[in-house]
């Protein structure tokens, strides 16, 4: 008699934790392999749109065209159009990438060579586009007298446009006198004669004063074989400045002093008579005329 067939033990069920994520990647394949998919676009997107994003959303041709640059910090003196002289001289007239990382400096570099900007404060880009671009223009202090006419400086001597002042314009400035030497770059460049940067100096050192005192020219001369100044005002009256500011010698009075006594000089009734401001003292020496 034939022994009974045993039956196999069940095999053991797998953990319902087990089953169920193979359940689920079984019977969702197709759909993992579609999020996969649809993953990758979107990286693959935003690669593209690191790229071109600007370009489309800024306009056609990804350009910065002038009309889209606010210019801001142009002194009340500056009569030209600095915003156009200075796109014209470095040919932006065309317009800018918009993507080209050295944008901004290359907005600065354009108008840091106008003669008018002493500096570009800063280069600001916005969305959507534009850009804002503040300067610092260079202050004109004195007309310097040349051949023909009177060409303007700031404090250091540098060149500035001329063309921006009319006759009336340039008279509201002291004149520099006895300049004998032609500026030796273009405007925007230092003329390149100390006798113009002391001039220049002592224009800017004197600020309204010369208003105050109806003084209208300076004048070097030679004193002990170095430079000095004389300032002229109406009437043939004549005040001794001395050296100019910072060169003054061993026992001078130093410029604020100077301009201190000119303050003093100003509620005074004007005289003829000369006015040594050098001497080291409470009060102007007056010098008699011969």
């Amino acid at each position: 008699m034939s022994a009974p067939l045993r039956r196999k033990p069940p095999l053991p069920e797998p953990a319902a934790g087990r089953r169920s994520v193979a359940d689920f990647v079984s019977t969702r394949r197709a759909g993992l392999g579609a999020l996969l998919v649809l993953a990758g676009a979107i990286v693959a997107a935003g690669l593209l749109w690191r790229r071109l994003g600007e370009q489309v959303t800024w306009g056609e041709g990804g350009l910065l065209k002038p009309e889209m640059i606010e210019l801001r910090g142009v002194s009340p003196w500056v009569k030209s159009d600095l915003k156009a002289e200075a796109r014209r001289a470095a040919s932006l007239d065309g317009g800018l990438p918009l993507a080209d990382p050295e944008l901004p400096n290359r907005i600065a570099r354009a108008f840091d060579t106008h003669p008018w900007v002493r500096r570009v404060v800063g280069v600001e880009l916005k969305h959507p586009p534009a850009a804002v671009v503040e300067v610092l223009c260079r202050e004109p202090v004195a007309m310097v007298a040349v051949q023909g006419g009177l060409l303007a400086v700031d404090a250091e001597g540098v060149v500035l446009p001329s063309g921006d002042f009319t006759a009336e314009a340039a008279a509201e400035y002291p004149r520099i006198m006895g300049v004998g030497s032609s500026p030796q770059g273009p405007e925007g460049s230092p003329w390149g004669d100390a006798a113009v940067e002391e001039g220049a100096a002592l224009a800017a050192v004197i600020g309204p004063e010369w208003r105050s005192l109806g003084l209208v020219e300076c004048r070097p001369t030679t004193s002990g074989g170095a430079r000095t100044w004389n300032l002229i005002g109406p009437e043939g009256r004549k005040i001794v400045f001395g050296s100019a500011p910072g060169r003054e010698r061993a026992g001078e009075a130093s410029a604020a002093a100077k301009v201190a006594r000119l303050r003093k000089l100003a509620d005074d009734k004007p005289t003829t008579d000369a006015v040594d401001l050098t001497t080291v003292s409470d009060a102007p020496r007056s010098i008699p005329t011969p």
